[in-house]
């Protein structure tokens, strides 16, 4: 496995539409496995195959958190089949580095895909994983966030850091 450069904003690919895949071999696992690790060096919640230079039809994601863990997705090929409601909140991409901007999504997704077996599966997903979905599969599409975004993009603040840890209030 390798982490691969992440395509950034300007690159033509980012806007290119990608070819969907019809078998996996031992390339495609390449790529996933090289995927599943520049997004978690990147600290990213998706990625999706354009973002490092491919165009297939590849998303991984992972949207667990400390307390729900293993909450990794490889979706090949996947379609969103329905939606149901609004959700609109801050969105990032590693391809849009120190930006975010307010995005309307879908509350509620199902969708379609192959797992690295090639098998069928369905996903249906809410809140933040919805948003993942639909984020990735618009880079399928060739399409930012950028483009959704309402009112402007802004900076990403870094987090504060405290000089002195023993000042700490909560102790």
């Amino acid at each position: 496995m390798a982490v691969r450069n992440i395509r950034e904003i300007g690159d033509e690919i980012l806007l290119k539409k990608s070819k969907e895949v019809t078998k996996i071999n031992d390339r495609t696992n390449e790529l996933i496995d090289d995927m599943i690790e520049t997004m978690y060096e990147a600290n990213g919640v998706g990625l999706a195959a354009p973002q490092v230079g491919v165009l297939k039809r590849i998303v991984v994601i992972d949207t667990s958190t400390e307390e729900e863990e293993d909450g990794l997705l490889v979706l090949i090929n996947p379609k969103i089949t329905s939606t149901e409601g609004e959700q609109t909140g801050h969105e990032g991409c590693l391809s849009v580095p120190g930006k975010t901007g307010v995005v309307t999504r879908p509350e509620k997704i199902t969708a379609t895909y192959l797992d690295r077996d090639m098998k069928e599966q369905t996903l249906e997903a809410e809140g933040l994983l919805a948003r993942a979905v639909c984020h990735e599969c618009d880079h399928l599409e060739g399409k930012l966030y950028v483009d959704l975004v309402e009112g402007e993009l802004m900076d990403v603040k870094p987090p504060q850091e405290s000089d002195d840890d023993s000042e700490r209030e909560d102790e």
